[in-house]
């Protein structure tokens, strides 16, 4: 009787330790998945960060690459972003190629992408990595991105003096499969009405240097980006009417986002 309660107490002791030893394995088995799936994946998804600056500049941040976009407003309107990997300049208007901006920047290692217009007029004392020169039609993929030059220009004869065919470049700019058009100065023309699969379209509006809110919404309409963010929408005499801006597009086509950076604090 005293080795069947001492047989009873072994098999009691061995049948706790198996199943310790099988919680603690199984523990070990799912910290060890968990932490393979972490090293298998990617580090991060990055995500496109939009930083409106004033009027017609902006940053498009993603990951460690800054993206410039006419910069304008000197250095301190740049403080807590990083050196550009690349400078976008649309036209030679000087709300889009500031020179005095652009020489205090540190663009040693940037690429800046401009149509022909803006390089010929670039300085002699002008530091930066290296230039594109993209005519309209023309693309090239740098780092991943793709940066397409798309015609802006006037149609209406009282203002075709302003931006003529041919000179500028608005962009349509493919970051991780995401298009995002940047109008520049333009109206409502064919090749915007055109586009296809945006998904972010920042688009001018104002007189008498663009066109008008009406013609913004319905090129917008037109070519259906998921959002767009009204931009450059100061005039000669103020500012346009943003609000019945997004009161066109969601009349026409609720599906379309309509949202307001603020570009003139």
């Amino acid at each position: 009787m005293k080795y069947s309660y001492l047989s009873l107490i072994l098999v009691c002791l061995l049948a706790f330790s198996c199943k310790t030893d099988q919680k603690k394995q199984t523990k070990d088995t799912i910290e060890t998945n968990s932490k393979d799936l972490v090293d298998e994946s990617p580090s991060k998804e990055e995500t496109l960060s939009i930083h409106p600056i004033s009027h017609a500049t902006l940053v498009l941040s993603y990951g460690s690459d800054d993206i410039y976009i006419d910069p304008t407003g000197g250095t301190e309107a740049y403080k807590g972003f990083s050196t550009p990997e690349f400078v976008l300049i649309t036209d030679i208007h000087g709300d889009h190629m500031d020179f005095e901006t652009l020489k205090a920047l540190d663009l040693s290692s940037a690429t800046v992408i401009a149509p022909k217009a803006v390089i010929d007029k670039f300085p002699s004392d002008l530091k930066i990595g290296k230039s594109v020169r993209l005519n309209n039609g023309d693309s090239i993929t740098l780092n991943g991105h793709t940066f397409k030059a798309i015609p802006m220009y006037n149609l209406r004869k009282g203002a075709l003096k302003f931006h003529t065919k041919g000179r500028g470049n608005g962009y349509v700019i493919t970051i991780n499969d995401e298009r995002i058009y940047i109008s520049g100065d333009t109206e409502d023309i064919p090749e915007m009405r055109n586009l296809n699969a945006i998904d972010k379209a920042f688009v001018c509006m104002n007189l008498p240097y663009t066109m008008t809110v009406d013609k913004a919404a319905e090129a917008v309409l037109e070519f259906k980006p998921k959002t767009v963010y009204p931009y450059h929408y100061r005039g000669k005499d103020g500012m346009s009417d943003v609000k019945n801006f997004k009161t066109l597009i969601n009349q026409g086509d609720e599906a379309i986002e309509v949202i307001q950076l603020d570009w003139y604090n």
